[in-house]
């Protein structure tokens, strides 16, 4: 019997870092891999030039867009394996309406694999912001101070905190499991979760307003789509408790800036952000000068138990699909693709 043919469009670098030796192996024994050799991603007119045979797509960050002219090729398409996030940029709502749907394609994406890295430092950061480390550090190393009184040492921190979860996605699901040792309140917002959903994950369903009046600690974790840019605003910020954190791990243009820098500057919170908008912030930006603002450079998500989970899942996806003929755990839903991040 004939191996099913995947085309493996990732780069030799992407495969590294994603795939366990042992899982790329795997998948080359099970499946007939047609690898890309070159240490550049394939164009769409590349893609398309090959596609025709086989029963599955493995992408990665840098696949080009999936378009029709892939499409009218795609003979045998069963399966497109996103080891990576996000699959919008590289298929659009008219070809998923035209040509995924209708042929029933399963689209996987590993986004929870990355989602397990980000949940971790999101957890991090939150403990970070609170116990002012790099504050205390700064003090100690740059003017020899011994616990600054200016610092604060001794107070609330996580545990036993009422933490905000906005938008109950992978992470934010994550970002709830991780905190249960730490014995805090849970309150999460999205519009899209149900109170039975809620209340299975352990957590308070409120509205926005009142998750900001009452929590210690603000944790950012919605998609980034035209309805929720700009999502916290002026209005959001001036409700937030006094010595509160607000981290930002998922997307920096869900945030109206400017506000944030005003209330920032107060130095009534403490802001996390791992992404920003624009990203980088320009060299002369005034969030670089806040002692009360910690901004990392988008790397809540690197790791190797997240990566190497990619690698995993994406193989899992394959056999599950084009062995075993059962249903794929990550397929991402795309009858809801204005919903997706």
């Amino acid at each position: 019997m004939d191996k099913p043919r995947v085309l493996y469009l990732p780069t030799p670098g992407h495969t590294r870092r994603v795939f366990r030796e042992e899982t790329y192996a795997r998948m080359c024994r099970l499946f007939e891999v047609h690898a890309n050799p070159e240490d550049r991603n394939y164009i769409t007119e590349e893609v398309a030039e090959r596609v025709t045979g086989y029963d599955a797509i493995v992408t990665g960050w840098g696949t080009p867009p999936l378009t029709e002219e892939v499409f009218g090729r795609a003979d045998r398409l069963r399966l497109i394996a996103h080891s990576a996030g996000s699959v919008k940029r590289m298929l659009s709502e008219e070809v998923v309406r035209r040509y995924i749907i209708p042929r029933g394609i399963v689209v996987f994406s590993a986004n929870e694999a990355i989602a397990y890295n980000v949940a971790e430092s999101t957890v991090g950061m939150m403990i970070m912001a609170k116990r002012r480390w790099p504050e205390h550090i700064r003090a100690f190393q740059d003017k020899g101070v011994w616990r600054d009184p200016e610092v604060l040492w001794n107070g609330k921190f996580l545990l036993g905190s009422t933490v905000g979860v906005i938008g109950a996605s992978k992470v934010g699901r994550l970002v709830i499991r991780f905190l249960e040792p730490f014995q805090v309140k849970i309150l999460v917002y999205d519009p899209y979760l149900s109170e039975w959903e809620a209340g299975r994950l352990g957590a308070e369903k409120v509205e926005l307003e009142e998750l900001l009046r009452r929590s210690d600690i603000v944790t950012l974790h919605a998609p980034a789509t035209p309805k929720t840019e700009r999502m916290l605003r002026a209005e959001h910020f001036r409700l937030m408790k006094d010595g509160a954190v607000l981290v930002n791990t998922a997307r920096g243009r869900l945030v109206d800036h400017q506000a944030l820098l005003r209330e920032a500057r107060t130095g009534r919170i403490a802001v996390v952000l791992d992404v920003t908008d624009p990203e980088p912030l320009p060299p002369d930006s005034p969030f670089r000068d806040l002692p009360n603002v910690y901004i990392t450079p988008h790397i809540a998500g690197a790791g190797h138990y997240g990566y190497f989970r990619i690698g995993d899942t994406t193989l899992k996806a394959l056999e599950d699909c084009l062995l075993l003929g059962k249903s794929v755990e990550g397929a991402v839903p795309l009858d809801r693709y204005a919903l997706l991040a």
